[in-house]
């Protein structure tokens, strides 16, 4: 019996250390089935498209409403992003974030101060010698017309190009270079105003700089956002899209300044009078692909052929920008932007272009950076599609099993 009892013992003890772990971790016995909580609910596939429609819907309609305020908050923004590396960078050496930040935006604020006080007075005498010379260029463009008409008219026959019609284009030659030249002062009078002292003094440097001081934390909170399931996905993707933006922002910008340098510096040489301004317009331009340097060279060998007696001074423009051509392909574009840049040139160049459309300058600001993301969300869904069963799905397949025979 004592054998018996010993024997259940083990048994007995188990009973109790499974009651004592059980009393220990809670003293009520387990819920009824009923009482139990519901497991964690999962998202409906309906939830998940009503998000995604929110937010694009919330995005639009603050782009419409605050298009006419937004422009500072994102052009500080850029300069944000354009300024992390460095001020991450300068952390890591150990300077605090909050100065960095502060030296950084005072720096750019002195090269943008140094610019405008080496280089302002140069371009605004240009400016002077356009303006001066603009019934000079009216009067040549409209003597040319009349030259190309009359050599029409010896070569189609009078009853082809007649008198009233010479006049007509002799005429509205001068005036297609008067409306150019209004819409012109259109655009930079519009451009002033639109970029006016206290916008470009206070407001956009002070949100600059406390973007780029918060930007990790901010980067931080916006990951902890993110939804659990999709987390990872929307992760590589954001980096992608961070790869291929910074590569162009920064490396674009480069392209862009280094043009500029270049066409001003090479036309000055060759004595075009226009030079400068034609030279830093054509450079500047250059983030459109080919409109730089399409639109400098058209405008630089027009003046030339105003300005030289010669050819050989026509020669010498072109060649400018012959060298400025392939320095761009062979040198700035290789070394600046190589194949990280995963944008299509006619696709940067539509997206310039709608956004300028749809919000004016804000537009041009936002165009490449949400290009880049729809790029690399097209290629995502792409890779998703190529092997997917609707695209693997050999001819003549069906979605049901055929009967046998």
């Amino acid at each position: 019996m004592i054998e018996e009892e010993t024997a259940s013992l083990p048994s007995a003890g188990h009973s109790t250390g499974s009651a004592g772990g059980t009393f220990a971790g809670s003293a009520r016995p387990p819920p009824p089935p009923e009482a139990r909580p519901d497991p964690a609910p999962h998202a409906t596939r309906a939830q998940r498209i009503a998000l995604l429609v929110g937010l694009a819907v919330v995005g639009w309609l603050g782009l419409e409403l605050f298009a006419s305020i937004l422009l500072p908050f994102v052009a500080a923004s850029g300069i944000a992003y354009f300024l992390d590396p460095p001020a991450t960078r300068l952390a890591r050496a150990g300077v605090p974030r909050g100065a960095a930040s502060l030296l950084l935006i005072v720096s750019l604020i002195a090269a943008v101060l140094l610019f405008a006080l080496l280089l302002y007075p140069l371009i605004l005498a240009q400016f002077g010698i356009l303006l001066a010379r603009i019934p000079a260029y009216a009067n040549m463009l409209r003597q040319w017309a009349n030259e190309v008409m009359a050599h029409l008219q010896e070569r189609l026959g009078p009853e082809f190009v007649d008198e009233h019609l010479r006049d007509l284009v002799g005429s509205q030659a001068g005036a297609m270079l008067g409306f150019v030249v209004s819409a012109l002062s259109r655009i930079v009078g519009g451009g002033f105003a639109l970029f006016n002292v206290l916008t470009l003094a206070v407001v956009t440097p002070v949100v600059a700089f406390y973007l780029l001081r918060d930007w990790p934390r901010m980067v931080a909170r916006i990951d902890s956002w993110l939804p659990r399931r999709y987390a990872g996905v929307l992760r590589a993707q954001a980096r992608e899209v961070d790869r291929i933006l910074s590569a162009w922002v920064r490396g674009q910008a480069l392209c862009c300044v280094a043009l500029a340098l270049f066409y001003a510096v090479g036309l000055s040489l060759v004595g075009l009078d226009l030079g400068l301004i034609v030279g830093l317009t054509a450079g500047l331009l250059s983030f459109i692909p080919y409109v730089g340097t399409i639109t400098g060279a058209v405008t630089s060998l027009a003046l030339a052929m105003a300005q030289f007696p010669s050819w050989e001074g026509v020669l010498e423009v072109g060649a400018v920008f012959v060298l400025g051509n392939l320095f761009e392909g062979y040198v700035i574009y290789p070394r600046f932007l190589g194949d990280r840049v995963e944008l299509h040139a006619v696709w940067v160049i539509f997206a310039l272009f709608a956004g300028g459309a749809a919000f004016g300058f804000l537009g041009v600001l936002l165009a490449v950076p949400i290009a880049a993301t729809i790029g690399v969300l097209a290629r995502f869904w792409l890779r998703r599609y190529l092997i997917s069963p609707l695209y693997l799905d050999p001819p003549g397949a069906s979605g049901r099993i055929e009967p046998r025979s």
